[in-house]
Order: structure tokens, then sequence, then C-alpha cells
């Protein structure tokens, strides 16, 4: 196909296209973001000898289209920025102060287990990072255990979480002594990836989730959520309800990590801040008011 002489995407098309992806995945879609959106879908254009943004959207949107295409359109439209690390000092303070509060607040004796869940996982750099704070903590700590769910719309990025196989230079934000210790090289060293070890792997499942659904089912009670840099895509309508289906899941106590540019109403849900962007549930989580 010659994308030279590709007519753009029309304002008709777009908006058939960013209706449907604000009414099913929750993410505001103005005007601006046109030339993304035809930028995106060029390859998908290609790929399937579709000869113009029309052609797709009535393709995307018939039944067929439904059930083969959508999974490519979700991976194309959605934004999927992460690293290890990212806003490291939540691990931080996710080590120093919330893991040693959780685990006090357990029964004596017994093994203590920690449910950990990353709401919008990405390619895995954030459940990973997390399962290497928490096997740090716990190799300090006897008696600790700990599962991290990691969930994303897209299967895209969740193959590759699954896979744990990055390159060298996504690892940059990994302490050295981390690296020596859940990295794995690859034995052919010319692809210079790694893989995360399988000690880590085992403590990480992978799942699909909408949040926009209206429900998380499958979704057990949570002693940790991070959802970072997810809410900013939401109106703030939609926000409070997301926020509203994860403090259901999160226990009483528990913590919730958000991004940092990101400001949510604590006041209006049973939350109080106990670091820049980083809030703990009081009582059952119930909107105070709305």
């Amino acid at each position: 196909m010659n994308f030279s002489s590709q007519p753009l995407l029309a304002m008709e098309d777009f908006r058939r296209l960013g209706d449907y992806i604000h009414t099913e995945l929750g993410i505001k879609m103005p005007d601006a973001k046109r030339g993304m959106i035809e930028s995106r879908l060029r390859k998908r254009l290609n790929a399937l000898n579709i000869s113009s943004y029309e052609e797709y959207c009535d393709y995307l949107f018939s039944p067929g289209g439904q059930k083969h295409e959508l999974p490519f359109f979700i991976n194309q439209v959605t934004t999927n920025k992460t690293d290890f690390f990212r806003e490291s000092r939540q691990f931080v303070f996710l080590e120093k102060q919330a893991l040693p509060e959780l685990l006090s607040s357990f029964p004596p004796g017994g093994r203590k287990k920690l449910n950990v869940w990353s709401s919008a996982c990405s390619s895995g750099h954030e459940p990973y990072t997390l399962a290497m704070v928490l096997a740090e903590y716990a190799e300090q700590n006897k008696n600790i255990d700990f599962s991290i769910l990691g969930t994303d719309i897209s299967t895209g990025v969740l193959d590759v979480a699954y896979k744990a196989v990055y390159a060298h230079d996504e690892i940059e934000p990994v302490p050295m002594a981390l690296r020596k210790k859940y990295l794995l090289r690859s034995k052919d060293r010319d692809k210079n990836t790694v893989r995360i070890v399988p000690q880590l792997r085992s403590k990480t499942r992978f799942r699909r989730l909408n949040l926009m659904d209206k429900r998380y089912t499958s979704i057990e009670q949570m002693d940790i959520i991070f959802c970072r840099n997810v809410m900013i895509y939401f109106e703030r309508q939609t926000q409070n309800r997301i926020l509203h289906k994860l403090l259901y899941h999160l226990k009483p106590g528990g913590f919730l990590f958000m991004g940092h540019s990101e400001i949510i109403p604590y006041t209006e849900f049973a939350l109080k801040p106990v670091q820049t962007t980083i809030y703990q549930k009081v009582g059952n989580g119930k909107i105070l008011k709305t």
C-alpha cells in the first residue's frame, strides 16, 4: 500500500473511533488526538490490506471485526509507558513503611501472605519491580510469602509481561545487586536480552482486565494496589467509579499507590494520604459523599 497517497483519517471516522474508545475503554479522545490515532492505526491498514480508514472502521465495528480485530485495535490505541523502579521513592516507602505496618497487623504465628495487584501493569516492569522488592523483604523477614497479580487491557503487553524477556537497556533503573540476583542474561549474547528469574515469575501472574468493567471478577482482596499513570486518561466521573471498584478489593488498612501526576479526591473516599500519591484505606472504603 502506498501511504503517501492515503487520505487522512477523516474527522467523522476519528469520532466514530473516539466515541468507541471513550465508551468502552474510558479514555478521553479529544480532537487533538486524531493525528496520533491515524499514525498508530496505519500499520493495521497495511497488515489488513485495507485502503482507507473508513473501510477500517466498517470492519472494526462489524461482528467479524469485533471478534478478530478488536484486540489489535486496543493494543494500538492504548499507551503503555513503563519502566522498572519508576517513581522509585514509592518503592522505598513500600519497603520501609507499608510492608512493616501491614505485616504487623497479621495474626501472630504462621506464614504471612501479602496479595499485591498491579492494576495497569503494561509489559510487566511494575509487577516484576514489586516482586524484587518483596523478595528482598521476605529474605530478611522469615515466614513471609507474597503473590502479585498484573492486569491490563492490552493482550499485546500482557504477552510481553508473561514472557518476562527485556532488552538490556530497559534494565538500567534496576540496581546492580538486584540485576545479578533476579535477571538472567540470554545464552545468545547477540540478542542482548535478560529474563526475570523463575523464582519471581512463579510469584507473578497476569490477566486481561478492562478497568471500565462493571465488576472485577476473580480479583481477590488485596493488601496493596498499584494504579499508576492510568487515571489521567479518564474523566472525573470515570475516575471515581474506578477508584470505588479498586477500593472494594483493597483490605482495610491496605495501601493504594497512584501516579505522580494524578490527584484523586481522597476526601470523598475512606482514604487517608500517607505520602504524596500514596493512600491508606480507612474502614470499608465506601464513598463518603458524591
